[in-house]
């Protein structure tokens, strides 16, 4: 089964073509690799809450991706918004998945106790903020990967919840 994926990367310096997007690449080469993923959109937009809000609404109800994967933004920095607007555009909340990568990460780094990334439902698309540096997208990505499937079945109406 193919699942229609949207990669969004929230980062000033990416806008501005000053920074190569290489959190985006890890997320392409594990969504393409590990569940059949088709990427049907991909863009970059600074830390503004307005463009990131924008981009998921668009990616969502417009291209209607099954799944949206968010790098960057999910820091301590006063221009770290992606949780914030993501929590502005869903309809649900999806708690365990950013539970899980935080709980697995900081077996790893105990830095990672600082990411705010949030993950919920729009509809029919599941978002879920990663971190944004390439080593936090692979660890957290990782951690999650093989449940997405499920989830996106369960979203989509390709499987109930209880199915085996």
């Amino acid at each position: 089964m193919k699942w229609k994926v949207a990669i969004l990367t929230a980062s000033d310096k990416g806008s501005r073509g000053e920074r190569e997007d290489t959190s985006a690449q890890v997320i392409r080469e594990l969504v393409e690799d590990e569940i059949n993923g088709e990427i049907v959109d991909y863009r970059i937009v600074p830390d503004e809450m307005d463009e990131i809000m924008a981009a998921l609404i668009e990616m969502s109800d417009y291209h209607r991706a099954d799944l949206i994967l968010t790098t960057g933004g999910t820091g301590l920095s006063p221009r770290d918004m992606t949780p914030e607007a993501t929590l502005k555009v869903i309809d649900r909340q999806a708690p365990g998945f950013p539970e899980a990568m935080r709980l697995a990460s900081i077996q790893v780094n105990p830095r990672a106790m600082l990411s705010r990334g949030a993950a919920g439902l729009r509809g029919n698309t599941l978002i879920i903020n990663l971190p944004g540096s390439p080593k936090g997208v692979l660890e957290s990505l990782r951690v999650i990967i093989d449940q997405l499937p499920h989830a996106l079945q369960v979203l989509t109406g390709r499987m109930g919840d209880h199915d085996a």
